[in-house]
């Protein structure tokens, strides 16, 4: 029987907008005194600690959380509002990203008081930074079947094994990883745990893996008998998966799944104002516009969704296969409808799509896969 996925449509609030105003303002500032230069995919790969202290400063990270571990109890669409502004401008994130937006929240829900204490004011911040330990190097998309793991010793566990592909890891504090705390049994995803690892711990290497640009935010991070105590290990043991499944729903909906060549989108219309008389280039933008209009659209649903508790892992995922297409198609029509760089005025313009068309391959492997989305979407959706 096929499923009905149904999200309602988002009204933002009159005090929402006051705030994304504040936000524009604040970029506006920030870009007369030269403090970044707009940047496609800014989320993954421009880190900036002191602009990320900044927001720190004004309340817009750990938006959502409880004053007493340093958030302002805003609401998830107030967060959505900050955030997206920060994406559409291309501001440089990328060092507090991955904290503020799925360990922070992952650690409210079932992290143990110390935890909570120590870790969120600092994210709040701006001054502790996460990765996410994931994929690995034999096991692709599949992670039932990762292999590093852990072993129960006195006062905490000896952790083993590597991860790939940890955006950050470099310049991070903290990796939250996923690992093998029993042994497999016939059920793949019973016996996983999650395990807070300080990155500057004996026995821990980062290995840089480039991109074909040379920028490095990916990396290899070796794990050698790393001792991590038992306060460190995030909620119960063995119920990790269930867990790993509530954070990949921030990681998957967000406004960073559409947003990442939005910069690229905007210098990309300024350039064909130049030219107004062409009707086939008009099409192919009024088709991006629809385009994008209809993923805010989701992923206002969803923010809406984490602000009343659920976990929409399902349409979640449908927000990250659709919204990584997207990005995909502004780089190639950005490509097809303006002359070469050679040709073209705009240095800004030459620069984004450069940045974009190197990125893309990536667009739809990070978060998952493509065809590991289809078929969460499928199953969820009752036709698979």
């Amino acid at each position: 029987m096929v499923k009905r996925l149904e999200l309602q449509s988002v009204e933002l609030s009159g005090k929402t907008e006051e705030l994304r105003n504040e936000v524009r303002s604040f970029l506006k500032e920030e870009l007369e005194k030269g403090s970044f230069v707009p940047h496609c995919d800014s989320w993954l790969s421009k880190y900036d600690p002191e602009f990320s202290r900044k927001l720190g400063q004004r309340g817009w990270l750990g938006m959502t959380w409880p004053k007493k571990y340093g958030g302002h109890e805003r609401t998830a669409l107030e967060r959505y509002v900050v955030t997206e502004e920060l994406l559409a401008i291309g501001a440089p994130v990328a060092a507090h990203w991955f904290a503020d937006r799925q360990s922070g929240p992952l650690l409210l829900r079932y992290g143990n008081e110390s935890q909570k204490a120590e870790i969120l004011p600092r994210i709040a911040r701006g001054e502790v930074y996460f990765s996410i330990g994931l994929s690995e190097a034999n096991s692709g998309s599949d992670l039932a079947s990762i292999s590093t793991s852990a072993k129960k010793v006195d006062k905490g566990w000896l952790l083993n094994g590597s991860k790939v592909w940890t955006s950050g890891a470099h310049f991070s504090h903290y990796m939250m990883t996923l690992c093998r705390t029993s042994p497999r049994t016939e059920n793949r995803h019973e016996g996983f745990s999650q395990l807070i690892v300080d990155l500057s711990s004996p026995g821990v290497t980062i290995r840089p893996i480039r991109l074909m640009t040379g920028e490095h935010h990916f990396n290899e991070v070796i794990l050698e008998d790393v001792f991590i105590p038992d306060r460190m290990a995030v909620g119960k043991i063995g119920d990790g998966w269930k867990q790993i499944l509530a954070e990949l729903a921030f990681e998957r909906s967000g406004p960073e799944r559409f947003l990442s060549t939005f910069p690229l989108f905007v210098e990309l219309i300024r350039v064909l104002q130049q030219d107004t008389l062409d009707k086939h280039r008009n099409i192919s933008i009024g088709r991006l516009v629809a385009h994008l209009t209809t993923l805010r659209e989701l992923s206002l649903g969803v923010a809406r969704l984490l602000q009343k508790g659920i976990s929409p892992d399902i349409t979640a995922a449908l927000v990250k296969d659709l919204g990584t297409q997207f990005e995909c198609k502004v780089a190639e029509v950005a490509r097809l409808l303006v002359s070469l760089p050679s040709q073209n005025s705009n240095p800004r313009f030459n620069s984004l799509l450069a940045t974009a068309i190197l990125h893309s391959p990536g667009f739809t492997l990070r978060g998952g896969t493509t065809e590991i989305l289809r078929g969460i979407i499928a199953k969820g959706a009752g036709i698979k």
